[in-house]
């Protein structure tokens, strides 16, 4: 390896550093009250390091955005080619919770820091918005959509944004629930995968269709036997 490919890994591999220390201190301590010097403090670099990276904090932490719920769509798209749109449903919020149980810190900034977004962050959004490749919630709201034009829901759900902010909720609120209250001891706490998958599969066979009872018919008459003529 020359000289140069090794300065190029040895920046990639020091921005990849920065980029996890700031994820995990951001889930922790919140995105307000970390600096680009505490991200430095715990790296062991200089700030100046930092700054050659990253304009600024709101610069870095678009960059974990993006990349993160990149992760997140790849994800999803492992299952794209389900073709029964409530079994992808089903699959869908199950894979959102791995996706969180795998990466705890990516999940906690994602979905669980409040921050303001800025107008250039604004921007970047708008690139990926409506690509189910890029686009988790597009990938989740094309699903219920499918579903929705097949005839597998119940007449009154035919909205399909409602649908798929309800299944996000209800898988997130068992996520962070787990998150923040997995290590009290006044509840038995079951597994977290099985209490989605009972989330999941209760939302879905909530909204599916009620097939149709099938058409009765008449029963056969059993033919009488015919009277013979006494002589």
């Amino acid at each position: 390896m020359g000289s140069s490919e090794r300065r190029q890994r040895d920046k990639e591999e020091l921005r990849t550093k920065i980029l996890d220390a700031a994820r995990e201190l951001f889930a922790k301590e919140g995105y307000e009250a970390v600096t680009m010097r505490r991200i430095a403090d715990v790296i062991e670099y200089s700030p100046t390091a930092l700054y050659f990276h990253f304009t600024d904090k709101e610069a870095l932490v678009r960059e974990l955005c993006v990349l993160d719920f990149r992760s997140l769509a790849a994800a999803f798209m492992k299952i794209a080619k389900e073709p029964d749109p409530l079994a992808r449903l089903e699959k869908i919020g199950l894979a959102y919770v791995d996706f969180a149980v795998e990466h705890p810190n990516h999940y906690r900034l994602m979905f669980m820091t409040p921050r303001v977004h800025d107008e250039t962050e604004i921007e970047m959004m708008k690139t990926g918005k409506g690509n189910p490749e890029e686009d988790a919630y597009a990938f989740l709201r094309g699903t219920v959509a499918e579903a929705i034009a097949k005839g597998l829901l119940r007449p009154e759900h035919q909205d399909p944004d409602i649908i798929a902010q309800a299944a996000w909720a209800a898988t997130h609120g068992v996520i962070s629930l787990h998150i923040a209250k997995c290590s009290d001891p006044w509840v038995e706490w079951r597994p977290l995968r099985k209490t989605a998958e009972l989330v999941t599969r209760a939302l879905v066979e909530g909204i599916r269709a009620v097939p149709a009872p099938a058409a009765k018919t008449p029963a056969a008459r059993t033919p009488r036997p015919k009277r013979t003529k006494e002589r």
